[in-house]
C-alpha cells in the first residue's frame, strides 16, 4: 500500500517544492490541493489533484480520508483581516478538524517566524519571547497554529524563505537596494534564512520519513544564521543585485527610505535589515534531515531565476 499524504498549497512557492521533495519518496502517493483548477499539474502515478478552498469549509469534507499524513501549506499573507482571518484561522480550523475525523497519523503546518514581530530579534528560541505580530496575515496564521497543535501537528515557522520562486525576499531587497543605494548602517545583522529545496527536503522528512517528531512548534530556518551583508554580497557577485559604493548610518538609510516612495515599509525594511534569527538546529536534529550547505551556497542555483524575475518586473 503506497503512504498517502495530503498536501495543501500544492502550486505555491513552498508547495511546489514539497510535491518534488515528496515525489522522490518511494512508495508516496500525493493527493494535492489547489483552489484553482486551471493550475493542476498533472496526474501522475505520485500524485493526484483535488479541488478545494479553505475559505470554503464544505469543500474540504473528506479530503484526508485513507491519508498517512497532511502536510498544511496554504495560507493567506495578504489583504484584509477577515480575509486572513477566513482562511488562515476557519479554513485552518476546519481542515484540521478532518484530520482528526480522518485518524491522520502526521500532521505538518507551515507558519512563520513573522508572529513574533518586528524585533530585532538575537538568536532567540520558541517562545522566548511572546509572539507580538504585526500585520493581519502573521496574526492569523498564529491563531491557526492552535488548531494544528490540536490536532498533534509539528508546526514550523520558518523565517525568510529563498529560492527560484521567491517573489518577496530578493525581490524585497531589490527595491530597498534602489531606494536606499548603501550599505545599510554599521552594525552587522544576522537573518534566518532558509532556501526553499532545503525547507522542503524538511517537510517531506517529517510527514514521511521514518522518525516520527513529536507535536510541538519548531523553527524552521537553516541553523547557521546568515549575515546581511554577505548575503546581499552574494547577489551582487551573482550578478543579481547592484554594487554599492558607501555605507550609511541607519538614520540615513531610513530618512532616504521615507524620501523614496515604494512597496516596502520601514517595518519590512528593518526586517531585512536589522538582527532577525531564530535558533533552529532542533528540527533537523529530531527529523533526521541535514541540514544543506546554507542559504549562501544554494544562491548559485538560483541566479538565474531571480535576474530573469527581477528584469520581467522592471519592464512590467
Amino acid at each position: 500500500m503506497p503512504y498517502r499524504i495530503l498536501l495543501t498549497g500544492a502550486t505555491g512557492f513552498v508547495g511546489a517544492a514539497v510535491l518534488r521533495a515528496l515525489r522522490d519518496e518511494r512508495a508516496v502517493l500525493v493527493r494535492a490541493l489547489t483552489r484553482d483548477p486551471a493550475r493542476r499539474g498533472p496526474r501522475s502515478q505520485a500524485a493526484e489533484w483535488v479541488c478545494a478552498d479553505l475559505a470554503d469549509p464544505d469543500s474540504l469534507h473528506g479530503l484526508a480520508e485513507g491519508a498517512d499524513a497532511m502536510v498544511h501549506l496554504a495560507s493567506r499573507i495578504d489583504g484584509s483581516e477577515e480575509q486572513c482571518e477566513t482562511v488562515n484561522v476557519h479554513g485552518t480550523r476546519a481542515l484540521m478538524r478532518e484530520a482528526r475525523r480522518a485518524g491522520v497519523g502526521r500532521v505538518v503546518h507551515l507558519s512563520t517566524s513573522a508572529v513574533y514581530g518586528p524585533g530585532p530579534h538575537d538568536g532567540i528560541g520558541v517562545d522566548e519571547i511572546v509572539p507580538a505580530p504585526v500585520s493581519p496575515a502573521s496574526r492569523t496564521r498564529l491563531a491557526g497554529e492552535a488548531y494544528a497543535l490540536a490536532a498533534d501537528g509539528v508546526v514550523l515557522r520558518p523565517g525568510l524563505i529563498q529560492g527560484a520562486g521567491d517573489r518577496w525576499v530578493v525581490p524585497a531587497l531589490a527595491e530597498l537596494r534602489r531606494r536606499v543605494p548603501a550599505r545599510w548602517g554599521e552594525a552587522p545583522a544576522r537573518l534566518s534564512v532558509v532556501d526553499v529545496t532545503d525547507l522542503a527536503r524538511l517537510i517531506a522528512a517529517l510527514a514521511a520519513g521514518p522518525r516520527t517528531v513529536a507535536s510541538g512548534i519548531y523553527h524552521a530556518s537553516h541553523p547557521e544564521p546568515v549575515p546581511s551583508a554577505e548575503l546581499l554580497a552574494e547577489l551582487v557577485a551573482s550578478d543579481v543585485l547592484p554594487p554599492v559604493s558607501e555605507e550609511w548610518s541607519w538614520e540615513r538609510c531610513l530618512r532616504r527610505l521615507r524620501e523614496t516612495p515604494g512597496r516596502m515599509s520601514e517595518r519590512q525594511f528593518a526586517l531585512l535589515a536589522t538582527d532577525h534569527w531564530y535558533r533552529s538546529e532542533e528540527i533537523w536534529r529530531l527529523a533526521q534531515c541535514p541540514a544543506g550547505p546554507g542559504p549562501l551556497a544554494r544562491l548559485a542555483d538560483c541566479a538565474a531565476w531571480y535576474r530573469a524575475h527581477l528584469a520581467a518586473a522592471a519592464q512590467a
